[in-house]
């Protein structure tokens, strides 16, 4: 008995306290509200003409700038990290705010993914650059928008239109760095995976529910 009792003391109880630590620290919380209630989209036009909404999606949302494609690499890095995993999800969305004028450029963008990925939910929605500045000034992020209203961040909005991410003064984040696949593959998929937890949590909860995570 003493035997077993030392061997996994030995053996299993190390791998199983690796599992435990391994998983994220944000794995076993809450996800913070960073801003709480932004407003939604203006009447603002998408690539295909339909209307997109913050209310009742999980909304990944970016921010292009006028020069997309010198940065097409970074919707590469997020189809291949985020979106692809994810993409059954119909209550989720992918929105990358673009200024007016770069209709084409996003077009090349979802032309580009479309052979090797179901782009259905990848939303380029199009606004003047003033409507832009404004949207992003509520969200009361530390980060600035650059000359040319971009950023190579995207953040994570809920179906109530509160923007989340951590709150920890140390490990600050309100949103994810596109640039770097790394970032996307730990803490983007770390703090994703909260996120979709809760609401697998409510439809169990709610039996009525949709089901559609």
């Amino acid at each position: 008995m003493k035997k077993n009792i030392v061997l996994f003391v030995l053996f299993v109880l190390p791998i199983v306290a690796y599992l435990f630590f391994a998983s994220g620290v944000n794995s076993f919380t809450t996800l913070p509200v960073i801003t709480p209630k932004v407003a939604d989209f203006g009447d603002w036009k998408s690539l295909n003409g339909k209307k997109v909404s913050l209310d009742k999606k999980i909304t990944v949302l970016g921010f292009s700038g006028s020069n997309i494609l010198e940065n097409r690499g970074n919707y590469f890095n997020l189809n291949e990290k985020i979106y692809k995993r994810y993409n059954g999800f119909e209550d989720l969305q992918f929105v990358i705010l673009c200024p007016i004028g770069t209709e084409k450029e996003a077009q090349k963008i979802v032309d580009a993914l479309s052979p090797f990925t179901d782009v259905k939910n990848w939303n380029f929605v199009f606004a003047s650059n003033e409507e832009i500045q404004k949207f992003y000034d509520q969200l009361h992020l530390k980060e600035k928008l650059n000359q040319n209203l971009g950023t190579s961040n995207v953040y994570i909005i809920d179906k109530d239109r509160s923007l989340r991410g951590r709150k920890d003064k140390e490990e600050y984040k309100e949103g994810y760095d596109t640039f770097h696949p790394s970032e996307l593959s730990n803490e983007m998929l770390d703090d994703f995976k909260i996120i979709l937890y809760e609401y697998r949590a409510a439809l169990k909860k709610n039996h009525n529910a949709t089901k559609q995570l």
